[in-house]
């Protein structure tokens, strides 16, 4: 987002313009919403880490992140704790539903 008469750097090839320097609006746009330690990596990881949260599997996000080895996506895609309570919660429920009523 150019602002204040400053310009994004673009190269031109087969006549499509491409960006090929975001750190400069990068910079502003995080300083505007006070995030000034925040990278475009960390954005990344949130994207696959919600990306598996909505049910994505781990191929899938691989090809949305452009990797070409699932183990790249696993370091990328972390689990959020509370799914991970939900689901232990839903395990422990079905087991102990399966074992009976509990004797004194």
């Amino acid at each position: 987002m150019p602002d204040r008469g400053q310009s994004l750097r673009h190269h031109r090839k087969g006549g499509r313009q491409y960006l090929t320097d975001i750190q400069k609006p990068w910079r502003r746009l995080r300083a505007r919403a006070g995030l000034d330690t925040l990278r475009i990596h960390d954005l990344r990881h949130s994207f696959a880490s919600d990306a598996l949260h909505l049910g994505a599997d781990l191929t899938m996000i691989g090809r949305l992140l452009g990797h070409t080895q699932v183990q790249t996506t696993a370091r990328y895609a972390h689990l959020k704790t509370e799914p991970i309570r939900e689901t232990a919660n839903k395990i422990s429920e079905a087991i102990s539903g399966a074992l009976g009523p509990v004797r004194p």
